[in-house]
């Protein structure tokens, strides 16, 4: 028979951390979290922007495909940049004009297979700010910047592409001879549709926008020859 003491003898002891070993993993535990974090931010910042360049290049091909079927001309819908709900520019100040883009979500959306101008990045930088995002005619809601549809003004204004060719959009902007926005060498200089952005250097409305973009300095672009490009801009967060 066995006895109660010799049980509690050979019986295993239960093993605990001591506080000093707690507090070295926790320390463990914090350094890498400290290394990771910024590593996992990049990641997460990288995926957005190649998330919103996918999306560019799906409105790159909806616009060649209009183009196909429009003898080699862009839309011409100036009555839908007046027509649509909030009219023309509901805000003063920075933009200048109304660079929306609710009219390409309807005329372009029948080209796509998934939803045109859709933007989940710009959604998250920006919310509900009226320069940014507009309802089309059934209540949908388009986000993204097109700065050459950007006033429904008639004569067209040679910095506007409404009803124009590529070639022909390119020539009169040569001859517009415009420092601030470029002068285009061919149609792969010339910028069709970009991440909205709210330079530091201007004062929009509101203004808690003043130097934010979709992405960290800087934004995506799509040119009129369908490639896009992520350009980076001194005027907005680092």
């Amino acid at each position: 028979m066995i006895r109660r003491s010799q049980v509690s003898r050979y019986a295993p002891r239960r093993i605990a951390f001591t506080l000093i070993e707690l507090l070295v993993v926790i320390a463990i535990i914090a350094i890498l979290a400290a290394i990771l974090f910024p590593v996992f931010s990049r990641a997460k910042a990288a995926a957005k922007k190649a998330e919103s360049a996918n999306e560019f290049r799906q409105i790159g091909v909806a616009m060649y495909l209009y183009l196909s079927d429009h003898d080699d001309r862009m839309p011409d819908r100036r009555d839908l940049k007046t027509d649509l709900p909030g009219g023309y520019k509901p805000w003063t100040g920075w933009p200048p004009s109304d660079p929306r883009t609710g009219w390409a979500r309807e005329v372009l959306g029948v080209y796509a297979k998934g939803t045109l101008f859709a933007f989940p990045a710009t959604k998250s930088a920006f919310g509900d700010a009226v320069q940014v995002q507009q309802q089309t005619s059934n209540g949908e809601n388009a986000l993204g910047w097109m700065w050459r549809f950007d006033r429904p003004d008639d004569p067209i204004p040679g910095d506007n592409f409404w009803g124009k060719s590529p070639e022909l959009a390119t020539e009169h902007l040569i001859a517009e001879n415009n420092p601030f926005i470029g002068v285009p060498t061919g149609v792969a200089d010339v910028e069709l549709a970009v991440e909205p952005y709210f330079p530091r250097t201007v004062s929009p409305s509101p203004l808690n926008l003043r130097g934010r973009a979709v992405h960290f300095g800087g934004r995506n672009r799509l040119f009129l020859d369908g490639h896009v490009k992520f350009l980076r801009d001194v005027r907005t967060d680092p």
